[in-house]
């Protein structure tokens, strides 16, 4: 493999990553802000840059102060140390804090009031009937599941949970002069939106202002001088050293305990709280007045995707779009029939996510079928996927599963299905030792008359039926022998020690993948100085890996056009002289979360389409299981680049990256108006009517046998 220009692998060349990451926060928050949207829809929007924000500061900020405290200065690809991002990140945090809530304060909660529902502020603003009904409330709601607590030389500080809603005190008890502080948790396992019967308008409260206009009740013969709701963050990431943990079951549940009580690292507290108070909390919690957040209005703004799903207030939402049936499958045909005739692309969630589903289901009955081996990296609550696999086992089929254990944020529930699918009688392992397993892929193998043949689904996004409803995501399923060769190999490596000499298809992180991107970029910029056809489009989660950040200038530089589509961090800097000026980034922030990876390369007019499991990173190339698959159907081809072609004219919900580093919606005037993820549902159900009139399959190929196909 070629070495990597310097002069492409300066500093100065390079985004922070984590800069970048608060950049994509900051175009969420724009949606939050645009008026041409439903109300509701902006609601969820600023729910979302709020959720996004708790995760950053529970993993990238926590990651950022362990370095601080170990002594690490090594700057990162930007050329800045730990420390000075830390300082970057708390000027920008702040501002987006402040920017939050101007929009909630100045612009939601009056255009919320005009359409009928008051969302009541400050407690001390209820009418008079309004408070009888919230006092009432508390009394035989609210009150029974409390537990005050006061501190004083008996009773310590109390153990404060990770993104627990609270509220602290100043009490003084009455003819004393001393003054203690108390404290109470808001209970999560309320609802935290009280609505208060109304006559002319929907009106609602928070539980933490019906507990705090009752604190008095809590804390009997004390006065209250002070109560101020707040809430504190902690370093949620997760320390496991797997050389050591003999049972990696058992140490993540361990760890996933300390994460409730990891390093404080933010505090957010109502403002003008009283000095006294919050010295007492920056004091106990041990906490920098940087990380401090004094808000101007309800903490914890995730409340409002609580909201978003009031009843009586559609007409201040979107249209709720249904996912489409493929029209691939909109036959008689039984699934492995229909997979026989041809690879299927599917799309999500503008199509329906039900054939992988099925896939799994119809396998798990199928007397036929012999084995079923899956990757399972998150999953919903309720996966009819994991019921599946449990009903094969139980059936006596051979069933293999990964259940990554070291999923973010999906520990606990990763363990609850492994232990599930255990007690079924499938084989589980929980990952690869030292890597996350992130691929997305199953086989199937099945008896048929002319022997075994396997099928496979690969796919760009996880086995979960919910999120499947609101991620964009691509998968393919198909019984290409080639591909069913390598997803055997692919089992026999996460299960065994073997690893097979080479790849008839697939490319697999964190041996080959990276070298496969970079041989591939490398081909593209060799065309453009040969005078041949060479372009790249690459949609992405994330760009922030250094070498594919560097071939990807040196390809610019050669001449060869290269169109990105990137939903969050990047780190490259686009359109700039002499660097990147053959180079667009585009993000599009939608009703969808961007989720697909595909990757294009021109090849001197013999195009390559692949899509993964990857974004280009770090983590992904290096410590994951990934896997990048083909496109190898030229009609689905097509399609893969209509997606791709969709997305680059967006004009509606593209912000397009310039060369200062800042992002800016495309020009629409004298254009048409190009909404991708708009036209993707328009077309999905188009092809679904057609389908259904014409009553006969769009695909119409016999699946015909590769002449030695591998048993």
């Amino acid at each position: 493999m070629a070495e990597i220009d310097s002069q492409y692998t300066k500093y100065e060349n390079y985004v922070n990553r984590e800069l970048s990451w608060l950049e994509f926060d900051y175009r969420i928050l724009g949606e939050a802000r645009d008026k041409t949207l439903p109300l509701f829809e902006r609601l969820k929007f600023l729910s979302i840059t709020a959720s996004n924000l708790d995760e950053f500061f529970m993993v990238r900020v926590a990651s950022l102060k362990d370095m601080v405290h170990a002594g690490y200065t090594k700057p990162d690809l930007a050329g800045m140390k730990p420390e000075e991002q830390l300082k970057r990140i708390e000027e920008k945090t702040h501002e987006l804090v402040e920017l939050q809530y101007s929009t909630y304060n100045r612009s939601l909660l009056p255009a919320l009031r005009q359409n009928g529902l008051r969302i009541v502020t400050r407690h001390e603003d209820l009418t008079e009937e309004e408070g009888k009904y919230a006092d009432q409330y508390f009394r035989t709601s609210v009150y029974p599941v409390l537990t005050p607590m006061a501190v004083d030389s008996s009773r310590p500080f109390p153990l404060i949970y990770n993104k627990s809603l609270n509220i602290a005190a100043l009490v003084k008890e009455k003819e004393k002069d001393e003054l203690d502080f108390a404290m109470v948790q808001v209970p999560s396992v309320l609802p935290r939106i009280v609505e208060i019967p109304g006559e002319k308008e929907r009106v609602v409260i928070l539980l933490e202002e019906i507990i705090e206009r009752n604190m008095a009740s809590l804390f009997v013969k004390h006065e209250i001088l002070a109560a101020h709701p707040f809430r504190i963050m902690r370093n949620a990431d997760l320390s496991i050293d797997e050389d050591e943990a003999e049972d990696l079951l058992k140490e993540i549940e361990k760890q996933l305990k300390k994460r409730r009580w990891g390093e404080a690292i933010r505090l957010e507290i109502e403002d003008n709280a009283d000095k006294r108070l919050l010295k007492r909390l920056k004091k106990e919690l041990d906490i920098h007045s940087g990380d401090i957040f004094s808000i101007s209005g309800p903490l914890d703004l995730t409340f409002l995707m609580k909201m978003y799903g009031m009843d009586g207030f559609d007409h201040l939402k979107s249209t709720r779009y249904t996912p489409q049936p493929n029209p691939a499958f909109m036959n008689e045909d039984d699934i492995f029939t229909n997979i026989r005739k041809g690879d299927i692309l599917l799309h999500h969630p503008y199509e329906s996510f039900d054939p992988v589903v099925d896939f799994v289901k119809t396998a798990a009955k199928d007397p036929q079928v012999l084995a079923i081996k899956q990757t399972l990296y998150r999953v919903s609550g309720n996966s009819p996927i994991v019921a599946a696999l449990a009903e094969a086992a139980d059936q006596g089929k051979q069933v293999f599963v990964l259940v990554e254990l070291k999923a973010r944020f999906d520990e606990e529930n990763n363990i609850n299905w492994a232990k599930t699918l255990e007690k079924a009688g499938c084989h589980v392992i929980y990952g690869v030792l030292g890597l996350k397993t992130h691929s997305k892929i199953t086989l199937v193998v099945r008896r048929e008359e002319d022997g075994i043949r396997r099928y496979v689904h690969l796919g760009t996004g996880n086995y979960n039926d919910s999120t499947a409803k609101l991620y964009t995501d691509c998968g393919i399923l198909t019984c290409h022998p080639q591909i069913g060769e390598d997803a055997t190999a692919v089992f026999n490596m996460l299960s065994g020690y073997s690893e097979p000499l080479q790849w008839n298809q697939l490319a697999v992180a964190p041996i080959w993948l990276r070298k496969r991107f970079l041989r591939m970029i490398r081909r593209e910029t060799d065309h453009a100085k040969e005078g041949r056809r060479a372009r790249i489009i690459a949609k992405v989660n994330s760009l922030c890996d250094r070498d594919i950040i560097a071939a990807l200038y040196e390809a610019s530089c050669a001449g060869v056009k290269i169109d990105l589509i990137v939903r969050g961090i990047c780190c490259l800097k686009a359109g700039v002289e002499g660097l990147s000026e053959n180079i667009t980034v585009r993000s599009i922030v939608g009703n969808f979360l961007e989720h697909i990876r595909i990757f294009y390369f021109e090849n001197d007019e013999s195009p390559e389409i692949y899509m993964a499991s990857a974004d280009w990173m770090p983590r992904n190339l290096d410590r994951r299981v990934e896997i990048m698959f083909p496109i190898l159907d030229e009609s689905l081809k097509e399609k893969a680049m209509h997606i791709l072609e969709v997305q680059l004219e967006d004009n509606m919900k593209a912000h397009v990256l310039q060369p200062d580093g800042s992002y800016a919606k495309t020009d629409k005037r004298g254009k048409t108006r190009v909404c991708a993820q708009q036209q993707f549902c328009e077309e999905a159900m188009e092809a679904a009517r057609r389908q259904r009139e014409s009553g006969e399959s769009e695909n119409h190929r016999v699946f015909i046998p590769v002449e030695g196909e591998p048993v």
